[in-house]
């Protein structure tokens, strides 16, 4: 569904949500769950969190920075009644060949489970890893199916699966090094009370939502689970289907649009509500699985913070 605004509807839909008890209420009223607004911020100094305040977000996902550094802008962002409520790991490297290049990537998580407890903040955001084994299906291609034991996928297409041999295999690989190094994480984030939250990207892992389910649950703890974002895999199949399957999962979610071709195979990312998202049917999703949390928009940095803010307000909405 293509939601492409011209800027005159934009504003008229913008008045029609902040009128009579404004965007957060009616929200409210139309849906049992509450949802808050946020920005990726690298660095939370109180210049930065006081422009995003006035914009109208309640908070953000911070990078890593120290432990003292992270309780320091924690004391910053109370102040000011806001929340840094995730911090940015990005991706790691546990499926490396060099053992110096797993190590260092686990070091860099611990460092970002130890800044989010300082922050206060309750996830971590965190890619496991990337493959690249050449040649793979196509993501309008995919049909992926896993050993439920083993979480080791059997096939990632209809027909013809031999030719992905060497990315099946890879895709193997990386599942069973990411359970290895995640599980060694466990510990720290239960001690710091931050969850490990595995994030959906463009790394040629996790292209099916059943599959990244059975991933999530593999590891039986609450410490970790699934940060959606929503516009990373519409390449692949509708968000609103992922949130179904992934459901009470997400702890997360990131707000991406993603504008497909015409013949929907393909494309490239928009300012949020210029692309092919259904947010209407996205929010709706997440009232149904539950998800009180975090819309965190991540792009759509040409908008000024003020329309964002406010195409933010709209998603709320469910408009």
């Amino acid at each position: 569904m293509n939601l492409d605004l011209t800027r005159r509807e934009f504003l008229a839909a913008s008045a029609a949500v902040a009128c009579g008890l404004g965007a957060k209420a009616q929200a409210q009223t139309a849906f049992r769950h509450t949802l808050h607004k946020a920005l990726i911020v690298g660095k939370p100094t109180e210049d930065a969190l006081k422009r995003i305040k006035d914009a109208g977000f309640e908070g953000v996902e911070a990078g890593i920075v120290s432990p003292q550094d992270a309780a320091e802008a924690r004391k910053v962002a109370d102040q000011l009644g806001m929340r840094i409520h995730s911090v940015m790991r990005g991706w790691a490297q546990f499926n490396s060949p060099k053992p110096e290049e797993v190590e260092n990537t686990f070091n860099i998580t611990v460092n970002a489970l130890k800044a989010g407890q300082g922050y206060g903040a309750d996830a971590v955001l965190l890619v496991p890893g990337r493959i690249d084994a050449k040649p793979m299906p196509d993501p309008w291609d995919f049909r992926v199916k896993f050993d439920p034991q083993t979480g080791h996928l059997t096939s990632v297409v209809a027909e013809g699966n031999e030719r992905y041999q060497a990315y099946i295999e890879a895709h193997n690989h990386a599942y069973d090094a990411f359970q290895t190094h995640v599980r060694r994480l466990i510990p720290l984030a239960e001690e710091t009370r931050v969850v490990i939250a595995i994030e959906n990207v463009w790394n040629n892992l996790f292209v099916d939502p059943h599959h990244a389910a059975h991933f999530t649950d593999s590891f039986k703890t609450p410490w970790v689970r699934f940060y959606f974002d929503i516009g990373n895999h519409v390449k692949y199949s509708p968000p609103e289907e992922w949130i179904s399957v992934l459901g009470k999962r997400i702890v997360k979610c990131h707000v991406k649009d993603f504008k497909l071709n015409p013949d929907g195979r393909g494309g490239q990312f928009v300012n949020i509500r210029d692309g092919s998202v259904n947010w209407p049917a996205v929010r709706k999703a997440l009232d149904d699985a539950g998800y009180d949390g975090w819309m965190t928009i991540e792009g759509s940095d040409k908008l000024p913070m003020e329309e964002r803010s406010q195409r933010l307000d709209l998603i709320i909405a469910g408009k």
